[in-house]
């Protein structure tokens, strides 16, 4: 599982870094073609045509022979390596740190970065200035004409590969920046599908559930309807007359069991098919948890008046749910929920009583975000990565909700508004 998921979070697209290097050799032959036969710059071009020669087979190789769709981190950075060591190379019999093209060097770091984990890119990052290190004092001279003398000044040739290092590291920190969070929104993602395939697995069930118990009660009827006359007509015959008793009773079975199935079908098939209010969902998820918390829970719904019926949202059921889970988890003894329409707005307030939201995460608007650790320093068991908090926010989002996280002044807890436009509650 773990390899798997370091596969799927670390790791390139074959087909995206085969094309890639396809267009870097292709410009380099192009490059050297240009300077030897067009420009008249005369060098010793084989040696060059030979590494490239050597890379354009291992691309072939990657291309035809690695059946994978992704190139795990391992084998991506294996290649990544030759690739700055194959431009370490060319540069090297092309003028080093003087070559115009120079900055390309850079180009496999900063690329993989953005993909790969952090040790793979420190790896290449720390290879990538050893050979600018190399290429600073020892090359062959650039290609010029012959009557050219090319001669640059020391300091101006050292502030090359310096300009050139500060590129690199500011590159590949944003680009590490970037793939580390792109990384966790995913994961976070994924996790939303995850728990909504299950839940929509389980609505699925006890519909399944409800549908066998009305489906099976009437054979089951005729099954020990049948059986009982069986009985009246082999009374005498004890052995028969045990089995028959033995099919009665476990046919009385199975018929209690299928009322344990549809208990309140009436009931339950109206919450399940019938379009509701807000308040029914708020009522029903606070229901679930006052049957296994000590918490005391409070619903005011005086002044929800503007009473919109949504069809059965599994998505806003399981984020408002988040929101009161999280309420109840941290909250000390309360938890206050309001229901109420102001102009033509409905809006959704849950605080709890306990220590509140961190200020230094309110302040930097990071409340939303996936997998932010925070701890409680009243009960250190209470701490989390802030991934309820961010499926919370987003699947209510995707309803069209406007989501805002503050503390509460009168209860000291955290405060929780989720607002709705009328106008977009009669779209769900």
């Amino acid at each position: 599982m773990k390899f798997t998921e370091n596969l799927e979070l670390y790791s390139l697209n074959k087909t995206t870094y085969v094309n890639l290097r396809w267009i870097a050799f292709i410009g380099q032959i192009l490059s050297i073609f240009v300077v030897e036969f067009i420009l008249n710059f005369k060098f010793n071009y084989l040696p060059c045509l030979l590494i490239i020669a050597l890379g354009v087979t291992t691309n072939i190789f990657l291309q035809f022979k690695t059946k994978d769709k992704r190139i795990n981190n391992s084998v991506s950075l294996f290649y990544l390596v030759y690739d700055i060591l194959q431009l370490g190379i060319l540069f090297f019999l092309t003028g080093g740190i003087t070559n115009p093209f120079i900055f390309l060097l850079i180009i496999p770091a900063v690329f993989s970065s953005h993909y790969l984990s952090i040790k793979s890119s420190i790896i290449l990052v720390s290879f990538t200035i050893l050979v600018l290190l190399i290429l600073t004092f020892f090359y062959y001279q650039l290609p010029h004409p012959a009557e050219l003398h090319f001669h640059v000044p020391n300091y101006y040739l050292y502030a090359i590969p310096l300009s050139i290092l500060i590129g690199l590291l500011f590159l590949v920190y944003f680009a590490v920046q970037f793939g580390e969070q792109n990384r966790t929104r995913k994961k976070a993602f994924d996790k939303i599908q995850e728990l909504m395939a299950k839940e929509n697995e389980l609505v699925s069930l006890g519909g399944q559930a409800a549908a066998a118990a009305h489906s099976l009660g009437t054979p089951l009827s005729t099954i020990l309807l049948t059986v009982k006359e069986l009985q009246k007509d082999f009374n005498q015959d004890k052995k028969l007359k045990k089995d028959l008793d033995l099919l009665v009773s476990q046919s009385k079975r199975c018929s209690e069991i299928l009322k344990k199935l549809s208990l309140n079908p009436k009931i339950n098939d109206e919450f399940l098919n019938t379009n509701l209010d807000l308040s029914h969902y708020i009522n029903e998820i606070v229901r679930s948890f006052e049957e296994i918390s000590t918490k005391k829970f409070s619903v005011n719904t005086s002044n929800f008046t503007n009473r919109i019926n949504i069809s059965k949202s599994t998505e806003i059921i399981y984020g408002l749910r988040n929101f009161i889970g999280n309420a109840n988890k941290f909250s000390k003894n309360k938890v206050e929920i309001s229901i109420e329409n102001i102009k033509k707005n409905t809006i959704i307030k849950i605080i709890d009583d306990g220590n509140g939201f961190p200020k230094n995460l309110i302040k930097s608007e990071m409340l939303g975000e996936p997998y932010i650790r925070t701890f409680n320093n009243i009960n250190d068991s209470k701490k989390g990565l802030g991934l309820g908090t961010f499926i919370g926010k987003t699947l209510l989002e995707k309803n069209f909700a406007f989501i805002e996280f503050k503390n509460s002044v009168n209860l000291g807890g955290a405060e929780v508004k989720i607002e709705w436009k009328d106008k977009d509650l009669e779209k769900i």
